[in-house]
């Protein structure tokens, strides 16, 4: 990585593993300097080697004045232990928040997660396991994974072996990372944001999230994209981005 480069790779505990993660402060964030600013776990999306952290999204939401971490999850990139697709990896996230909380640089009250497509699932459930955590973002979050097993058939043989059947053989290990079927234990404000035409995570999974959330007197907001997809034209991703910071850093 360019010696220049604002971002980070950091290695930190998570449990019994040494996992890696992606770190990168606003411009002139020094910890000696008094201001305490708000930071951001971001939860990158897909398994392994696909989907993996986007750099330049660490640097932009940092650019936007957050403090951001960004987890590999274990068994990536040279981490320790077995990533399980919002399973036991979900510690790794909640570490990365605790980690953020307690930089001299950060204010603790303002720790949010965002969580990228299966990174909804990381993010989640590291709301309802950190319930000091300022906001949540669910950004073409899955919310039911037995309904992505269902629209994805390309995905259904890593799930099986992760989860270690399908949903009707193993319900448990699909509602455990499914945020439908917890949404009243999700304490935080949620930020739903979707495109209307994504075709990797239906936007029936932001709608049935939304309608849960509503049903359980839990605070949530959505964001609709009509016509865009699970990715972003680059101006379009710098609205969406703007607009998503916007909501976190209101009161």
């Amino acid at each position: 990585m360019d010696r220049t480069d604002p971002i980070t790779q950091i290695t930190y505990r998570s449990g019994p593993y040494d996992v890696k993660g992606y770190l990168c402060r606003p411009a002139g964030v020094h910890p000696e300097i008094a201001r305490k600013w708000p930071a951001l776990v971001y939860c990158r999306g897909g398994i392994r080697s696909v989907g993996k952290v986007r750099l330049e999204w660490v640097r932009a939401f940092a650019a936007r004045g957050f403090v951001v971490l960004a987890p590999s999850y274990r068994g990536n990139e040279g981490g320790g232990g077995t990533d399980e697709f919002g399973g036991a990896d979900c510690e790794d996230t909640c570490a990365a928040a605790r980690l953020l909380r307690d930089l001299p640089f950060v204010d603790s009250t303002r720790v949010s997660v965002m969580g990228f497509s299966r990174g909804s699932v990381n993010a989640f459930r590291t709301a309802i396991l950190e319930p000091w955590i300022h906001r949540l973002v669910l950004w073409g979050g899955v919310s039911d994974l037995a309904d992505t097993y269902d629209e994805r058939p390309d995905l259904r043989r890593m799930l099986r072996r992760i989860l270690k059947g399908a949903p009707n053989q193993v319900p448990a290990a699909y509602r455990e990372r499914s945020a439908v079927w917890h949404a009243a234990s999700i304490p935080c404000p949620t930020l739903l944001v979707h495109g209307t035409a994504d075709v990797q995570v239906a936007i029936s999974h932001s709608l049935k999230l939304r309608k849960a959330l509503l049903a359980a007197g839990r605070p949530v907001d959505w964001h609709l994209y009509e016509g865009y997809g699970h990715h972003l034209p680059d101006l379009v991703f710098d609205a969406v981005v703007d607009r998503w910071l916007e909501w976190i850093s209101s009161e």
